[in-house]
């Protein structure tokens, strides 16, 4: 008894400290609620009296302290964050932070304290850059005091852009590691407004010009994707009409100026040159040089040492150059005179098993599509890629012969590669007792010298009893009259194995096959004794049973 009695009156006691704990434990909660709602309250407060009166822009200083604490409390922060912007702001609005001549000198300090602190808000929002959640907000922030510094103090300053704000916004970008942040500035600012574009090269120039040790490795690869990201050239002055910040008054500014936008362009891409590229960067550079780059340069031709170091260097990267070089050549009278030399050096073993392979064609589909090129010339290419499709991909295959069809037609002294025949009694001889040597020269280097057109296309002859139906059929269009004017062969360069063979499963069968294949029963082990099976063909051929 006195035990159920001890452990019934020891029930109550634990009951009453178990609320205990919940009731502080509410108070807490309660106390931490109430105190959120007293510093969201204070900042309010801080916030309304300093628009009301300037006696109370000590309270601008208290916001900073409130904003600094991130680490301690974020929702407090980021509150103090916003609410000095919307200060400033109103300050930069009212006028109250530019520098006047007819200021008291009481006036002037005041300026001049308001602007330390506008500095030291902006120091805050460039730190807040690395930061997950409050990056992106205090980008915006940011640009939203770029233009308002831009509107209110540019008609009081030498320059209405604020330059230097942005290049702070730039290097911070830079050493960031928030790619969503650099894509968010490019996409929404950028790629929108043409003097920010145009102040964002000048910045990257800036910045990339800096000493070497002034900047990062990362902080040059962000530099170098921020310039790959930005495409869009305007076609002409005239489209100059998006700006972030109200544009001079005179037409005769550079930003009205689409030379001087593409020149800011281009030293920003030289300064980067300078500093040297990885070769994964200069195939992302290659890869968009012709459409994206070059034509933002004034003068194209200071891409000359880049490019033809690129195209000498062999292997993918040259397969790259190519259409920069190109575009010197056509657009610059760049002087190449070992251009086809150096074209028909690229014919190796692997370009058809590349994945820059339909690059490569179409590209040298352009090269070779003047019918001004000496037939010997066009001859040799002909005949080494021949030669390389006997060990090339059907998509390859499927590729090229059409495009030897539209040289053939193009360039008609090539025909005879099609129709080599013995013609003399000599040669007849020759041919029926011990055969004719292939007179084409494969290790040659100089395609005028490579003896191609005396050669014959046996390797396409070879072709015709490939065992893909789809190469098979397509090798014999050159055994076929030329009645076609010409292939477009943009059809046939994005076909791989997997496509071919989709394309063969999917035709409609005309006719059923007349043999119906029976899956054998056993394979190697022979039939049942009685029964109509027969043995398999690898029964009679090997003795699986041992002796």
């Amino acid at each position: 008894m006195p035990a159920a009695v001890g452990g019934a009156a020891a029930k109550p006691i634990d009951k009453r400290k178990r609320g205990e704990k919940g009731e502080k434990s509410k108070k807490r909660r309660k106390s931490e609620t109430e105190q959120e709602v007293d510093q969201q309250s204070q900042i309010t407060t801080l916030e309304t009296e300093i628009l009301e009166s300037r006696k109370h822009y000590n309270n601008i200083a208290r916001l900073i302290e409130l904003a600094q604490s991130y680490d301690e409390d974020a929702e407090t922060a980021q509150s103090a964050v916003e609410s000095l912007c919307r200060v400033f702001l109103h300050l930069l609005a009212s006028g109250n932070l530019v520098k006047r001549r007819d200021l008291s000198e009481k006036d002037a300090t005041v300026v001049a304290w308001l602007r330390e602190r506008l500095a030291e808000y902006k120091d805050l929002l460039l730190s807040l850059f690395p930061r997950k959640q409050a990056g992106l907000k205090a980008l915006v922030l940011a640009m939203a005091i770029l233009k308002a510094e831009g509107q209110h103090l540019g008609a009081h300053e030498e320059s209405a852009f604020p330059k230097l704000f942005l290049t702070d916004i730039v290097r911070a970008l830079m050493d960031s590691k928030a790619e969503r942040l650099r894509n968010e500035f490019l996409e929404k600012f950028v790629d929108e407004y043409h003097d920010i574009r145009f102040y964002t090269f000048q910045s990257i120039r800036d910045l990339l010009s800096e000493p070497a040790k002034a900047l990062s490795e990362s902080a040059v690869d962000n530099a170098f994707d921020m310039l790959i990201a930005i495409e869009d050239m305007p076609d002409s002055s005239d489209d100059l009409v998006e700006f972030y910040i109200d544009p001079p008054k005179s037409k005769k500014h550079q930003l009205f100026s689409i030379s001087q936008h593409k020149k800011q362009a281009q030293e920003a891409w030289l300064a980067l040159f300078r500093l040297g590229l990885n070769r994964e960067q200069r195939k992302k550079v290659l890869e968009i040089m012709a459409d994206s780059i070059a034509p933002w340069f004034t003068k194209p031709e200071l891409l000359m040492d880049f490019l033809t170091d690129c195209y000498n260097a062999g292997g993918s990267i040259s397969l790259l150059a190519l259409s920069g070089v190109f575009y010197l050549i056509q657009e610059r009278n760049l002087d190449y005179p070992a251009f086809f030399t150096k074209l028909y050096s690229l014919l190796d073993a692997d370009i058809l098993h590349s994945k820059y392979r339909s690059r490569f064609l179409r590209l040298l589909d352009t090269f070779l599509a003047s019918s001004h090129l000496p037939a010997v010339l066009v001859a040799s290419f002909i005949k080494r890629l021949a030669r390389l499709a006997l060990n090339a991909p059907p998509g390859a295959i499927v590729a090229i012969i059409p495009w030897f069809y539209n040289l053939f037609k193009k360039h008609p002294l090539c025909t005879f590669m099609m129709h080599r025949v013995p013609r003399t009694k000599d040669e007849k001889d020759r041919l029926e007792s011990e055969g004719l040597a292939d007179p084409f020269l494969p290790d040659e280097e100089d395609p005028m010298e490579t003896h191609a057109i005396d050669s014959c296309l046996w390797e396409i002859v070879q072709l015709q009893s490939h065992y893909h139906p789809n190469v098979a059929t397509i090798a014999k269009i050159i055994s076929e009259q030329f009645t076609k004017q010409s292939y477009n062969q943009e059809d046939f360069l994005d076909h791989s194995y997997g496509s071919l063979l989709e394309a063969e499963m999917s035709k409609d069968v005309k006719k059923a096959p007349v043999v119906e294949y029976m899956i054998p029963k056993r394979i190697f082990s022979k039939a049942e004794t009685g029964s109509d099976e027969k043995d398999n063909l690898l029964v009679s051929l090997w003795d699986f049973g041992g002796s």
